[in-house]
């Protein structure tokens, strides 16, 4: 467990060294930095846009940008290239990978797709360029509800990689679809005896939780939603305090949107509060080599960018 209380509370930090020189070479390269909601509250401080993957889609489709620095994991940056394949889009560390992504194969998900032809392939985005260009539509956790309710409901659906993810979506809309067997290593973490008793301890405080979360997580929460739902929640809540199942920096978004409320990272697999080891692999010192270099850079092909950019497009519409 780990408390924060309100933000409101704490002095003003001044920018370190590295925050400065970031952001002094961010004007030169005519650079926007994208950084997801789970990156250290270092990097956030210096985004020009910090959201979960369908709000930094819409931020890297609408940038006039020359260069994104994208603190996040490959297959967000390799979203940002599909959308503007002639722009230069940097990764802090090549190595920053996703557990969903390694555990959907495109050529087990081709034969899958042969085997259910007239099925739809609605992919979370948490997955390769590979894999996006094989389905007919990419989601979010922030859209998954809205997207798949617009499917008739004679349609068979293939849902990859998540099957959390999946389970929820077929218990809100009463729908049964093809999952694909994967799931989220930092999403797993939890367990939801330890969190029932967490509750108790904490009379009032409302438990929030992803729907990337296993069944027992979800059941025991009093809300389930993705990270900028989980903002509107705490924000229009009349409690002051909530225990957060999410990756602990997300925790430092949350209390700078809400700053006057305390919030409580859950446990989780015997630790105080839970990381994502990937998204921890983006540093300032990176991020700051990866402006000054131009690299690692997202090199993806034409035709991938091409196939890729449809199933994307579709969800952009289809969430307006």
């Amino acid at each position: 467990m780990q408390i924060f209380p309100p933000l409101k509370d704490e002095p003003r930090r001044a920018p370190s060294q590295t925050q400065k020189k970031i952001l002094e070479l961010k004007q030169r390269r005519n650079a926007v930095i994208l950084a997801h909601n789970y990156v250290c509250r270092e990097i956030q401080e210096v985004a020009d846009f910090v959201g979960d993957s369908l709000g930094l889609s819409r931020a890297a489709r609408d940038t006039d940008a020359d260069v994104i620095a994208f603190a996040g994991v490959d297959f967000m940056a390799e979203t940002a290239k599909i959308l503007n394949p002639q722009k230069t889009v940097v990764l802090p560390d090549a190595r920053a990978g996703c557990s969903l992504e390694e555990l959907c194969d495109p050529i087990e998900l081709g034969l899958l797709k042969r085997q259910h032809p007239d099925a739809l392939v609605i992919s979370y985005i948490n997955c390769s360029a590979a894999v996006k260009t094989l389905s007919d539509i990419i989601c979010t956790s922030g859209n998954a509800l809205d997207i798949v309710s617009q499917i008739p409901e004679d349609r068979r659906i293939i849902f990859c990689p998540d099957r959390h993810l999946g389970s929820w979506i077929e218990e809100k809309l009463g729908r049964k679809m093809i999952l694909w067997d994967g799931y989220c290593q930092s999403h797993i973490q939890y367990d939801a005896a330890e969190l029932l008793k967490f509750k108790q301890a904490n009379p009032g405080a409302p438990l929030v939780s992803h729907p990337e979360c296993p069944k027992p997580v979800r059941d025991v929460s009093d809300c389930v939603c993705s990270t900028e739902k989980m903002i509107a929640f705490c924000r229009e809540n009349p409690a002051d305090t909530f225990i957060v199942a999410t990756v602990v920096e997300m925790v430092h978004r949350l209390r700078r949107e809400i700053p006057e409320k305390t919030f409580i990272a859950a446990p989780a697999a015997g630790k105080p509060c839970q990381h994502c080891v990937n998204m921890l692999l983006n540093t300032p010192e990176k991020l700051l080599d990866c402006l000054e270099k131009l690299s690692p850079q997202i090199e993806l092909d034409a035709d991938t960018i091409q196939k890729a950019l449809r199933p994307i497009e579709r969800m952009l519409e289809m969430s307006k």
